[in-house]
């Protein structure tokens, strides 16, 4: 059986791998940067490059430490889209674009996750939950954003529900990357939350190491 299918722990993740901790240093070092000065910077080209900066480091990472083959290429991908994604958001006007290239990520990290284990289940509870939170939304949007929301949270459960059924560090990163984007939502179509573009990245940059980490290689379990 290979553990990789199933999720492992964070602590034995980096058991298996010492040098890891050392390789996400970059990334914790550009996250505090970033979250000390960038959340409430007016958009700029400094301000984008800073708040893309940390989503870069971990695509780097996945060169650097032994990851799962073309599992830990597509979630390079999905990062890099990320990054695109992170620099559109910084201006209003580029909204839509940014959902774009956080929707190709996302299709990314399905590829990535697979579908082993399946779980309907779960499915079905992540469905009924983002189907309530829309139901809250909705209302807050103009008609011409309503369609590309509920088709972007369609695919954020998608991916929610695969990262959940894998677990270990996948499933919290997952599930991380959806409070990062419901927060998100809320405080920018319905009411300002305080502290809320904070509160965002700081759950971002979270669920992008977890996700990130899930590429880790793990051994394959020995015969008893």
């Amino acid at each position: 059986m290979d553990l990789r299918e199933e999720g492992l722990p964070l602590k034995t993740l980096f058991s298996q791998h010492p040098g890891a901790s050392g390789w996400l240093s970059p990334f914790l070092l550009t996250c505090c940067v970033y979250l000390l000065w960038g959340p409430e910077a007016p958009p700029s080209w400094p301000a984008a490059l800073l708040k893309c900066l940390p989503v870069l480091c971990l695509a780097l990472f996945l060169w650097a430490v032994p990851t799962a083959g073309g599992r830990a290429r597509l979630l390079q991908g999905g990062l890099l889209c990320s990054a695109v994604g992170d620099v559109c958001l910084v201006w209003p006007a580029a909204f839509l674009r940014g959902m774009a290239a956080f929707a190709a990520a996302h299709l990314l990290y399905l590829r990535a996750l697979g579908l082993f284990p399946l779980r309907p289940g779960l499915l079905l509870l992540v469905l009924l939950s983002f189907a309530a939170y829309l139901s809250l939304l909705l209302p807050h949007l103009q008609p011409a954003m309503a369609g590309p929301v509920a088709a972007y949270a369609l695919l954020l459960a998608g991916v929610l529900w695969r990262g959940l059924a894998r677990g270990g560090s996948a499933g919290h990163g997952t599930l991380l990357f959806a409070v990062s984007d419901v927060v998100l939502a809320w405080d920018r179509f319905v009411h300002p939350l305080p502290r809320g573009r904070l509160v965002t990245m700081t759950t971002y940059y979270a669920a992008q190491a977890l996700i990130t980490l899930s590429a880790l290689k793990s051994p394959e379990r020995k015969a008893d």
